[in-house]
């Protein structure tokens, strides 16, 4: 189930802004790299570092299944599911919020906007990343793989954030970091907002769809109203 942040409810809320977590608002993405490289060494796989992290951004069943052979044995599949689980909660005292990140957040939230999570992280792993963040008090709601069938480049966890929120996709803007968000926000026609600190170049966010490219939160908050996120402020302040 999707949770809720303040306690705010969403539907009095026009407008959203959705955001990815892992590499977008928390410095995690190269930490999952590692742990999904040592998870598949354990089972005998020899997995480059590089090709795991353009996969990163994907649930993990996918993740595996993008980067394994299609005719292996897939009996395994759930040990390295696990060990990537477990490896990466060693490394849950690590967790960093990105700079601006939190300031992004207070924010739109402070603009008028319903602020939403939506990771395709586990519910687990959502809730460390979020006390890393230390944000709660400008989140209305985060949804994670738990709400979701199928996961990004999917757009269901989107789709789980609106409606977690009452708002509608016309209204809303995405913000994430990998070329799966970007892919996720154009399924259900979303500006996406992309945000290179995740380890994707700018020339690769735009290609995959995004419609502004940013260093990172921080970047973006000093830019907030020139783009996409900026509109909807705009908007919200003439209601």
């Amino acid at each position: 189930m999707a949770s809720h942040g303040d306690g705010q409810a969403g539907a009095r809320r026009r407008r959203a802004v959705l955001f990815d977590v892992d590499g977008t608002l928390v410095d995690s993405a190269y930490i999952h790299t590692v742990a999904w490289w040592q998870a598949f060494r354990q089972q005998g796989h020899d997995v480059p570092m590089a090709s795991i992290h353009r996969c990163v951004g994907m649930g993990g069943a996918r993740l595996v299944d993008s980067l394994l052979p299609s005719g292996r044995d897939k009996s395994a599949d759930e040990v390295i599911l696990a060990s990537h689980a477990a490896l990466f909660a060693a490394s849950w005292p690590l967790l960093r919020p990105l700079g601006g990140a939190k300031e992004l957040l207070a924010q739109c939230h402070a603009g008028g906007l319903a602020v939403a999570l939506a990771s395709s992280a586990r519910k687990q792993d959502l809730q460390a990343t979020r006390k890393a963040l230390g944000a709660d008090a400008f989140i209305h709601a985060a949804t994670s793989a738990d709400d979701a069938t199928a996961s990004k480049p999917a757009p269901d966890i989107l789709v789980a954030a609106l409606e977690a929120v009452g708002v509608e996709a016309a209204n809303a803007v995405y913000v994430g970091d990998a070329v799966w968000d970007m892919k996720a926000a154009a399924a259900l026609d979303i500006p996406a907002v992309g945000l290179s600190c995740g380890g994707t170049s700018a020339a690769e966010l735009r290609d995959a769809g995004a419609a502004e490219v940013y260093e990172g939160p921080g970047d973006l908050l000093a830019n907030l109203h020139a783009g996409a996120i900026g509109r909807l402020l705009s908007l919200e302040s003439r209601v």
